[in-house]
C-alpha cells in the first residue's frame, strides 16, 4: 500500500468513531415507543426494509454472486436502510422527516440483529465461515457499540446539563462536514484497491443504480397498499433507496485481505447514492403526486405518475 494510502488508513477508526457518534446523537432512540404509535406507517418501514428490499437485494446480488468481496460488499450495504443524512432528503424531496425520525432506532436496531442472518443466506455458509470474526466482532464493538452507548448517554445528559446540549448541537452542525471528510478519507484509503480492481468494481454501478430505480415504485406500491397518503410514500420511497453504508464501512473494513474490496463496494455504493438522493428531491415530488384538488384539474381526474 502507497504511504499516502496507509496515513489515511491509520486515520480512518477515529474518523469513523466521530462520524458514527454524531450519527447516533441524531437518532432519537428515547422516542423508540413513538415509533410504534403510528402502526401503519411503522408496518410499511419495517415491511418495505426488512423483507421487500432483502429480496430486491438477493436478485440483484446474483450476478456478482461468482466473487464474495463483491457479494458481501454489496450485501452489507444494500440490506441495512440508512437512519441519518437521510432525514436530510426527505425533508428536501417532500416527506415527512419527523416519522422517519421515530422510525429510526427500530431500523437500527432491527438491521443489528437481522444483518447476520441475511449475510447467512444471501452469501452462504461457506462465505460467511471464511469472515475472520474477531476483528469483525473488534470493529463492531469499537465502532459502533461504543459510539452508540456514548450517544445514548449524551442523549440522556442533554436533559439535564447545558453541556451536553452544546455537544449535541455542534455535532448536529459537523455532520455534514464529518461525512465528507469521512468520504474523502476512505476513498484515498481505497484508490489502490479501487485502481487494482477497477474491472471488478464496475460491475457493482448498474447493481446500485438498478436499485435506486426499483425501490422508489416498491416503496410507493407498499405505501398504496398501506393507505399511506402521498407525503408519507414519498418518506418510504427515500427510507427504501438509502442504504446505511457509512455505518457499515467499518464492518467491511473489518474483512479479511481476500474480501478487502468490499469496503471500496461500499464506498462506491455511497457516492451513487449520494448523486442519485441529488436528484430524488427533484424526481420523487413529481413521481409521487397529490392528487388535484377542486380548480386544479378536472373533476374525477387523477394525475398520477408512480401513484398519486
Amino acid at each position: 500500500m502507497p504511504a499516502g494510502a496507509l496515513g489515511f488508513g491509520t486515520a480512518i477508526n477515529p474518523v469513523l468513531m466521530v462520524l458514527l457518534y454524531a450519527t447516533f446523537l441524531g437518532v432519537p432512540f428515547a422516542r423508540i415507543r413513538a415509533a410504534f404509535a403510528d402502526v401503519r406507517f411503522m408496518a410499511c418501514v419495517v415491511v418495505l426494509n426488512f423483507v421487500v428490499v432483502p429480496l430486491v437485494v438477493f436478485a440483484l446480488s446474483r450476478p456478482v454472486a461468482f466473487d464474495p468481496s463483491l457479494l458481501v460488499g454489496v450485501l452489507l450495504v444494500l440490506l441495512c436502510p440508512c437512519v441519518d443524512y437521510v432525514m436530510v432528503f426527505t425533508r428536501l424531496g417532500g416527506g415527512d422527516a419527523g416519522r422517519l425520525v421515530a422510525a429510526s432506532p427500530v431500523q437500527m436496531l432491527l438491521q443489528m440483529v437481522l444483518l447476520p442472518l441475511f449475510l447467512w443466506l444471501f452469501a452462504g455458509g461457506a462465505v460467511v465461515a471464511a469472515i475472520h470474526w474477531a476483528p469483525f466482532a473488534r470493529a463492531f464493538l469499537l465502532l459502533i457499540v461504543v459510539p452508540l452507548v456514548l450517544s445514548v448517554l449524551t442523549q440522556q445528559l442533554a436533559r439535564r446539563q447545558g453541556a451536553a446540549r452544546v455537544v449535541m448541537r455542534a455535532m448536529e452542525s459537523a455532520m455534514v462536514p464529518l461525512m465528507m471528510g469521512t468520504l474523502m478519507v476512505v476513498v484515498a484509503s481505497q484508490f489502490g484497491h479501487v485502481a487494482a480492481q477497477f474491472g471488478l468494481l464496475v460491475r457493482v454501478v448498474p447493481l446500485f443504480v438498478g436499485f435506486l430505480v426499483v425501490m422508489p415504485v416498491l416503496a410507493n406500491l407498499i405505501g398504496r397498499l398501506g393507505g399511506q397518503p402521498v407525503v408519507i410514500r414519498r418518506t418510504l420511497a427515500f427510507t427504501g433507496s438509502t442504504r446505511n453504508s457509512l455505518v457499515v464501512l467499518p464492518l467491511a473494513l473489518a474483512l479479511p485481505p481476500e474480501m478487502a474490496l468490499a469496503a471500496s463496494v461500499v464506498v462506491t455504493q455511497t457516492l451513487v447514492e449520494l448523486l442519485g438522493m441529488v436528484t430524488f428531491v427533484r424526481v420523487i415530488p413529481r413521481l409521487i403526486r397529490q392528487r388535484p384538488g377542486p380548480g386544479r384539474g378536472a373533476p374525477g381526474q387523477d394525475v398520477r405518475a408512480i401513484g398519486g
